[in-house]
């Protein structure tokens, strides 16, 4: 089993001035190597379709682009489960204040709330942070969400993976749905509703 996560919004709370009042982390599953496959190949499909390379990035992204590129995964072998994170209802201070711990929390959270589906996976994270971070998230993951479900985490770039790159998009589209001053609330964020298993809205 293959899992990659990445998230949309940011960990700081000053929304006033620029942050996101929404934070969203998303895994995309696929069941095998296989299937895994199957959406890379439809991703480099669409890629040559579009001008928008190398890299694809919801908040970067044309509207054009967007509907390409969920057209182009929507029947894919994957399942999404996510978690939003709606800002005005945390109350912890240490999340308020560490932005690591609460990147942390969050990306332990979803893979906890998995709906019994991980099964010896191995999880792959966009790679941002210092060597020291990943490590200590590495470990916090595996030893609170249990060896049988998570056998292995790694990280890697977004821009030379083209499924962290597919967690990305997904992120994005499910966030954009929680934004309702945004135009196109809800539209890429249907296109995936054959592959939506579980949106959790934390509280």
């Amino acid at each position: 089993m293959l899992v990659f996560i990445d998230e949309s919004g940011d960990p700081g709370f000053d929304v006033e001035n620029g942050a996101s009042p929404v934070f969203v982390v998303v895994m995309v599953i696929f069941a095998n190597v296989g299937a895994a496959g199957v959406t890379e190949q439809a991703i480099k499909a669409c890629r040559g379709c579009t001008p928008h390379k190398p890299e694809f990035k919801f908040s970067k992204c044309t509207d054009e682009v967007r509907d390409l590129f969920f057209e182009a995964v929507r029947h894919c072998p994957f399942q999404l489960r996510a978690i939003v994170v709606q800002k005005s209802r945390i109350y912890s201070s240490i999340l308020k204040s560490d932005k690591k711990r609460f990147y942390e929390f969050f990306v332990k959270s979803v893979l906890q709330h998995d709906g019994g589906v991980l099964r010896n996976a191995v999880v792959v994270i966009d790679g941002s942070g210092d060597r020291d971070f990943r490590r200590r998230l590495s470990s916090a993951l595996r030893r609170r969400v249990g060896p049988d479900a998570v056998r292995e985490v790694k990280f890697k770039k977004s821009h030379t993976d083209l499924l962290v790159q597919l967690a990305d998009m997904c992120a994005g589209a499910i966030a954009r749905s929680y934004r309702i001053e945004r135009r196109n609330q809800f539209r890429w964020r249907r296109m995936l509703s054959a592959q939506i298993r579980d949106v959790w809205e934390f509280k």
